[in-house]
């Protein structure tokens, strides 16, 4: 089983494809690959948690006054999606994600 996992693992360091999707994928270290990071992970799990109950009824207020079934149900889903709260998942990607672009070379 070691050597079945050595075996990939060397694979994976000499594939050229896997490096370049990599290389693209990581946020370039610069003010504004910071700030994306930030805005896209911590931002809206900030919002969510300083103005969850204001959140909530809205989208309660929307799910019960929309005309039509389909905005009713895309409020109803948003509600539901604010009272679970704070998503530790995304709060995880973030900072995973900058501590990769601040400890790279």
């Amino acid at each position: 089983m070691k050597e079945k996992f050595k075996k990939i693992q060397t694979k994976i360091d000499n594939d050229p494809k896997l490096k370049e999707a990599v290389k693209r994928i990581k946020p370039q270290k610069n003010i504004w690959g910071i700030l994306g990071i930030v805005a896209f992970f911590f931002l809206p799990e900030l919002i969510t948690y300083i103005w969850q109950d204001e959140l909530i009824d809205w989208a309660h207020l929307h799910s019960v006054t929309e005309p039509l079934e389909m905005q009713r149900w895309l409020y109803k889903q948003l509600e539901e999606m604010f009272r679970s709260g704070v998503s530790y998942v995304n709060i995880t990607l973030g900072t995973l994600l900058l501590i990769w672009v601040l400890r790279s070379k």
